[in-house]
């Protein structure tokens, strides 16, 4: 596979995207003092999601009882409990953005009994009454792997779930704080057998030292329990504290990904340097829309 090591290559060179959207969309978030992961994990596609009148809504507060090594959201082990009012905050953000699908992603809270999933359950509801056309899609933690906490969540029946593996197998224990590779998939296929969800997605980050084999093994391990919906993208180092980026990725090589994955079934794949799991989600608004035909 063709990789890239050393300089910054000119494919993850951006503009700036222009218009006055960009600090509405913020005007809005602070209104209503919410967070977002576009925010708090320093995502390389705020400035046009923002622009484009959208963000991932980050739940259960801006810091995580996990320390990930690739991670920029803030790390603690002492977390307030949630806000009983940020079901409707968010929803209210919904409204206001006028959007036709949210994405609401979480912080990990494992000093929660459940995980935090009756909290994700209800946002769910909250947008649900607010926006009855809004599609949902959520994007949880493991929820230490308890069923009963996922199940607060499936049976809210959101059109999209997402959980990301986040990196190969070999690489898991070092990059993943507390989470489990085969814990994750678990997760995934507990989410697939459901059928209360019409998608099950993941995601994988690219550049932190796997080879192209463990890259097409995580592949296969994802398309085995029947993902839907998978997300590789280009790791960028997010501060000075944080792993360092290993090696650049070529297009091609995202390009062949991409072919591999649907050559063993996967419906959709998303592959390129700046594809995030959250990342353009008018892309699922039409999905979402085929399905149902």
């Amino acid at each position: 596979m063709n990789r890239l090591k050393g300089r910054f290559p000119h494919h993850l060179h951006r503009s700036l995207p222009s218009g006055c959207q960009m600090s509405k969309t913020n005007a809005i978030l602070r209104k209503y003092r919410l967070n977002t992961v576009c925010e708090e994990a320093k995502c390389p596609n705020r400035l046009e999601c923002y622009s484009k009148h959208t963000a991932t809504f980050l739940a259960l507060g801006k810091y995580c009882t996990r320390n990930c090594g690739f991670c920029a959201i803030g790390f603690s082990k002492t977390l307030p409990p949630p806000e009983a009012d940020e079901p409707d905050r968010i929803a209210h953000v919904v409204r206001e953005l006028e959007l036709a699908h949210a994405v609401i992603t979480m912080v990990s809270r494992d000093d929660l009994p459940d995980g935090g999933a009756g909290h994700m359950a209800a946002i769910i509801r909250a947008v649900r009454r607010e926006n009855p056309a809004a599609t949902l899609e959520v994007l949880t933690s493991d929820f230490g792997g308890e069923p009963r906490s996922l199940d607060l969540v499936l049976d809210e029946h959101p059109e999209i779930f997402n959980h990301n593996l986040e990196t190969v197998r070999a690489l898991s224990l070092r990059i993943r704080h507390l989470a489990d590779y085969d814990r994750s998939l678990a997760v995934l296929r507990h989410a697939k057998q459901s059928a209360r969800t019409q998608f099950v997605k993941s995601g994988i980050m690219l550049g932190l030292g796997e080879t192209d084999a463990e890259v097409r093994a995580t592949i296969e391990d994802l398309a085995h329990i029947g993902c839907d919906i998978i997300a590789i993208g280009q790791y960028l180092q997010p501060s000075a504290q944080k792993l360092r980026v290993k090696e650049f990725i070529s297009l091609e090589t995202f390009q062949a990904y991409e072919q591999f994955g649907r050559s063993l079934g996967v419906p959709h794949m998303y592959c390129g340097p700046f594809v995030r799991s959250d990342y353009n989600a008018d892309l699922f608004i039409n999905l979402l829309k085929t399905d149902t035909k």
